[in-house]
């Protein structure tokens, strides 16, 4: 049997609204396999995936926030499936921590798949150096190497920080607990940050 991945787990859980041991189950029953971990999910008539799964989340809205003394700006878009969920507070709310949150929290990527091959390589060659130069074996190297590439995914990938306001609970499950809530697909498309005189 395949070994199921957490990050499998999250992804089945952002696209279908369930909970955490309903995706590991189905993703056993898959051998890790999202798409096909769908399709057992909705054989079972899960209603929750029967709703949200394939659905397009194109309406939405940009939003701006910008910091006191106007340094530093954030522009994000968050999308929803509909016109309406888009202009209930609810969305616009989260719209505005999301925003808040980037100015706070900094992150590059909204996940772990937007990170440039190139650079998860440049970070990995730093961590594998570091490690040699703690003296640490090969083999517990490469181990130390995965640990720390997986906390520079946490600390840097924007659905996987801790949300500023409410630390317990990080931004992917702040976008289960709304889908859940308002019964559309909720997702957060690009982001940017602007820093005055930065040209980064």
């Amino acid at each position: 049997m395949a070994e199921i991945k957490a990050q499998a787990v999250k992804d089945l859980r952002q696209k279908t609204g369930l909970g955490m041991m309903d995706c590991k189950k189905a993703l056993d029953a898959t051998d890790g396999d999202v798409e096909k971990a769908i399709e057992h999910l909705r054989k079972k008539g899960m209603s929750a995936v029967e709703k949200r799964a394939g659905r397009d989340a194109s309406e939405g809205l940009i939003e701006a926030y910008i910091h006191q003394g106007s340094r530093l700006g954030v522009m994000v878009e968050v999308n929803c499936e509909t016109d309406f969920v888009a202009r209930t507070d609810d969305f616009q709310a989260f719209a505005k921590d999301i925003a808040m949150h980037i100015a706070a929290s900094q992150p590059f990527a909204v996940d772990r798949e937007s990170v440039p091959a190139d650079l998860i390589e440049r970070e990995k060659s730093i961590f594998l150096e570091q490690a040699k130069n703690e003296g640490k074996p090969e083999h517990i190297a490469e181990k130390i190497v995965e640990g720390r590439l997986e906390k520079y995914f946490q600390e840097n990938c924007l659905l996987e920080q801790p949300f500023v306001k409410n630390s317990d609970q990080t931004i992917s499950e702040l976008i289960t607990e709304l889908t859940a809530k308002i019964g559309e697909k909720i997702s957060v498309r690009r982001f940017e940050r602007f820093i005055l005189g930065d040209d980064a």
